[in-house]
């Protein structure tokens, strides 16, 4: 589940944390009761930080778990705009597990041991057969008569799992509170839920996503697979993915940029684990390796408040810091061709340092110099002088290392050598 957004994070890397202020309790009248009454409780104050010259002045704070909570008020409408970000996409994949993390996005809208079930002491005990019986399953890559076995048990367990879960109740229990565009996906670096939801059910909101992060049940593994593997199919028909992946096999030949993809491999997803799902789970899904983004319509004292009681109590952990493969450098060109259905094209990639690094902020801008649609050197030069059929320029900026991607659809009677030498000289 795909689609673009908009979030105020990029807007704050590209500037410097300023002076840590407080949130100040909303004040009170005085109180007229006699001097022995005993005094109000203090409510907590939540220190935060901005970010000087933020126009939308926005408020970082940090939970005691380490949560980070992003907040920023403007009253365009009365809705905010929520996202839920962990730091952990498709690069954290076990080598031998890949897709996992995508697969996990699809599994936490499933929901949880109170979220999605009609008996849990019923349904977790077949939910837990299903589980073990995946594992045999893996197991008996080398014997088709007894992987049909299994899977045939898996299909009736699954069956009787089903009549206690109830289907969608995530996204039914979402519109009722009147939420809009519940959607997720998942990158190489990070996993994102999105809710649009109206301010004045923020608490309902906190209280439904706080669950989710703290469970998650994997019900209805069984059918919820078929919707991944469609995924899959449609991108072994695509060209332009296809092409993609290959230079990224080639730009990044130890790293999981080029080594492994969201989606995953075909023998990974025919041999799905439950349990490296729930270990992956247990293992990144905690406060401390999460932010909560929150935009709209907001009291920042009251939602602050709110988080806190809900995503507050749960536990951190510590996370390993990913280390990366560092990658060779690049000495030659190295040209790979893919055979598919579609028009002849090229594409040419070029490696570069990784978000932080003032290489990537250079990238941004001559990305766009190159192409944006309107008056870049390739919109100029190439596209409205008809040279080309089409051709544009695009980035992916990742916290490792960073790709500057030219594209090119020569026309016709023109080579795809002469289309790529048009897009380097411009």
């Amino acid at each position: 589940m795909k689609k673009p957004f908009l979030l105020l994070i990029p807007a704050l890397a590209t500037f410097g944390l300023t002076q840590c202020q407080t949130s100040k309790p909303t004040a009170t009248a005085a109180a007229t009761a006699p001097a022995t009454a005993p005094a109000p409780a203090q409510q907590k104050e939540y220190k935060y930080q901005t970010v000087e010259g933020d126009p939308l002045k926005a408020r970082i704070y940090t939970l005691d778990n380490g949560l980070t909570v992003y907040l920023s008020d403007y009253d365009d409408a009365p809705r905010i705009q929520t996202y839920l970000a962990v730091r952990a996409g498709s690069k954290n994949d076990p080598a031998t597990a890949t897709g996992l993390a995508h697969y996990l996005e699809h599994m936490v809208f499933k929901g949880t041991s109170k979220l999605g079930s009609q008996n849990w002491t019923a349904e977790k005990p077949e939910l837990d057969k299903i589980e073990a019986l995946y594992e045999q399953y893996r197991s008996q890559r080398n014997d088709p008569a007894a992987r049909k076995r299994t899977y045939h048990q898996i299909d009736s367990i699954s069956s009787v799992a089903a009549k206690y879960a109830v289907a969608n109740e995530y996204d039914k229990v979402m519109g009722a509170i009147g939420a809009k565009g519940s959607n997720a996906y998942t990158s190489v670096e990070q996993t994102v839920y999105q809710e649009d939801i109206p301010s004045n059910q923020i608490e309902k909101w906190a209280a439904i996503q706080s669950e989710r992060l703290g469970e998650m049940v994997p019900r209805l593994f069984h059918t919820e697979l078929e919707a991944v593997y469609e995924e899959k199919n449609s991108g072994l028909d695509n060209d332009f993915l296809k092409e993609y992946e290959a230079l990224n096999r080639s730009l990044y030949q130890k790293h999981q940029y080029g080594t492994q993809t969201t989606i995953g491999t075909i023998e990974h997803l025919q041999n799905p684990s439950i349990t490296e799902i729930k270990r992956y789970f247990e293992k990144y899904y905690v406060p401390n390796n999460v932010a909560l983004c929150l935009s709209g319509d907001l009291d920042y004292d009251q939602t602050i408040r709110i988080i806190d009681q809900y995503f507050g109590k749960l536990p951190n952990k510590p996370v390993a810091a990913f280390t990366p493969a560092q990658e060779a450098p690049l000495t030659a060109p190295l040209v790979k061709e893919v055979i598919g259905p579609d028009a002849e094209n090229v594409m040419l990639g070029f490696r570069f340092p990784g978000t932080t690094s003032r290489e990537a902020l250079v990238l941004r801008m001559v990305d766009k110099i190159l192409s944006n649609g309107q008056a870049g050197l390739i919109d100029l030069n190439l596209n409205q002088k008809q040279t080309v059929l089409q051709a544009a320029s695009f980035t992916d900026i990742n916290n490792d290392y960073s790709s500057h991607i030219l594209y090119a659809t020569p026309r016709q009677g023109r080579s795809w050598s002469k289309c790529a030498t048009c897009c380097s000289r411009s």
